[in-house]
């Protein structure tokens, strides 16, 4: 814990920054996701998709400052290395090289499910123990949510 004092009693305090902190790395990972696809898409829906693996990567980027800024706020640490996000991330890894924008359609699709999964299973976590930060990690879901709508728009 960093040297800001919790608001929370110090149980609250372990469970929610722990919620925040497995929010927090999935926000990265899907920041440079997005930006994996977003300069590797080809084909003839490329400036579709590629626009809006732009939006998807602006939207995460915003959220994780707002999670980590959260966490901070009820004194815990936060931890957003790349070592950290590799080992911790809920969804697998972008594949390497070209991707044809109907694959990458599918594969931001499968990994925004498992992260919308994730988020919503946290929000869970801190519904009973903080209520601000579950309403926050509820304006994540919501963003998050309406990513998923969009990229599964450009699947159908």
């Amino acid at each position: 814990m960093s040297s800001i004092k919790s608001p929370l009693p110090a149980k609250d305090t372990k469970a929610v920054t722990r919620a925040l902190q497995t929010v927090l790395v999935d926000l990265i990972d899907l920041a440079l996701l997005g930006k994996q696809a977003h300069w590797n898409v080809v084909g003839p829906h490329f400036r579709s998709v590629h626009l809006q693996l732009d939006e998807l990567v602006d939207a995460a980027r915003k959220h994780a400052d707002a999670v980590a800024e959260r966490s901070i706020a009820l004194g815990a640490n936060v931890d957003g290395r790349a070592e950290t996000v590799a080992a911790d991330r809920t969804a697998k890894p972008m594949p390497e090289g070209e991707l044809r924008d109907t694959d990458a359609i599918h594969d931001v699709i499968e990994r925004l499910r498992m992260i919308v999964a994730s988020t919503r299973e946290q929000m869970r976590a801190t519904e009973e123990p903080d209520p601000p930060t579950q309403d926050l990690l509820n304006s994540v879901l919501l963003d998050l949510e309406e990513q998923l709508w969009m990229f599964e728009a450009l699947a159908a």
